[in-house]
């Protein structure tokens, strides 16, 4: 019997770039990080105010400008730690961060010591400030995925046939083999070319020489972002915000979970697990390819996000046991 089919989504083709400024450009991708960071300040806003967080208004937008620091900074130097080595020796190229190359890894090991210096400096308790991060990262992270669907970047491994939902990108290196349009537009300037080949029929034409792949970012978003959102909000207003207010027989609520780092810890295990197994579905990175592995991963079966998300692992599980010396350190109650 052969095997089941479906017919095939295509891939939408939208423009990354949002808006044209004369000769500048501001694209989706810029947008999610912006549109994250100010989810991010309304959350530890929200935050502040329930007296789950001792932060004052001021103090909240002073975080956010610390957080940007962080994640762009550590971003980029993650990225040519963990992915293109060669940069380091290339300060120029380390700059250049509108050619792309951001890790979300780097990024989170930026966030993790822009918070440190940011807790010190204000005498925040870091366990608790980092829950309150946790809390409003997620947002950012679904936001950021999407953008990079859009930008038809990251895609996912060949997929099979039957999978409903397998999509042929125009980035694909075997999209710009049989079609030199694309090849021209590279990974920045495919829109117009994939436009054209959609408009006049030539992309029906060559699409079957695209193989199907898997739309991993979307994975992503999904999982590491509007799933984990969820998990850790509900968390927060079923187990962790009675602990903010008493109870009806005078005595707090919260549990383990009340505990500061909990929340961090249990973050950091989510998105280990969400992205270690979207891994299985996502295209390595190119520049780990090579005779002997054509796939391009770096330790046995496993990618180097996978690698990496086995270090995140670790941290949530340090931040589970890391045990305070009162629950009560770091939450304050609510005025």
């Amino acid at each position: 019997m052969p095997p089941l089919t479906f017919a095939e989504l295509t891939f939408p083709g939208w423009n990354p770039v949002a808006v044209h400024l004369g000769p500048l450009q501001l694209r989706w991708y810029g947008l999610g990080y912006l549109v994250g960071f100010l989810i991010a300040g309304w959350a530890l806003d929200r935050l502040s105010r329930d007296g789950f967080l001792p932060l004052a208004k001021a103090a909240v937008s002073d975080l956010i400008g610390w957080l940007v620091l962080g994640v762009v900074v550590g971003g980029r130097l993650g990225y040519a730690l963990f992915y293109e080595p060669r940069m380091l020796l290339r300060p120029i190229e380390l700059l250049q961060i509108w050619t792309g190359g951001l890790s979300f890894h780097g990024g989170l090991a930026g966030v993790v010591l822009a918070s440190v210096l940011f807790a010190r400096k204000h005498r925040v308790p870091w366990r608790r400030l980092a829950d309150g991060l946790v809390l409003s990262a997620p947002f950012g992270i679904l936001l950021v995925r999407c953008a990079n669907f859009v930008n038809a970047e990251l895609y996912g491994r060949v997929a099979p046939a039957w999978v409903p939902w397998a999509m042929r990108f125009p980035t694909d290196p075997a999209a710009a083999r049989v079609s030199p349009e694309l090849a021209a537009g590279g990974a920045f300037r495919w829109h117009d070319a994939y436009a054209n080949l959609r408009s006049s029929g030539a992309w029906e034409q060559i699409a079957a020489q695209v193989p199907l792949r898997h739309p991993s970012q979307l994975y992503e978003a999904l999982l590491e972002g509007a799933v984990l959102a969820a998990v850790l909000w509900y968390l927060y207003h079923r187990r962790v915000r009675p602990y903010l207010t008493a109870t009806k027989d005078g005595r707090p609520g919260g549990g383990r979970l009340a505990r500061p780092g909990a929340l961090a810890g249990l973050f950091l295990l989510g998105y280990a697990a969400a992205r270690f197994l979207v891994e299985f579905t996502r295209q390595p990175d190119a520049q780990f390819a090579g005779p002997g592995d054509a796939l391009g991963t770096v330790l046995g079966p496993l990618s180097m996000g996978q690698v990496l998300s086995l270090a995140v692992a670790l941290g949530g599980v340090a931040l589970l046991w890391w045990r305070p010396l009162r629950i009560s350190d770091g939450l304050h109650r609510a005025r």
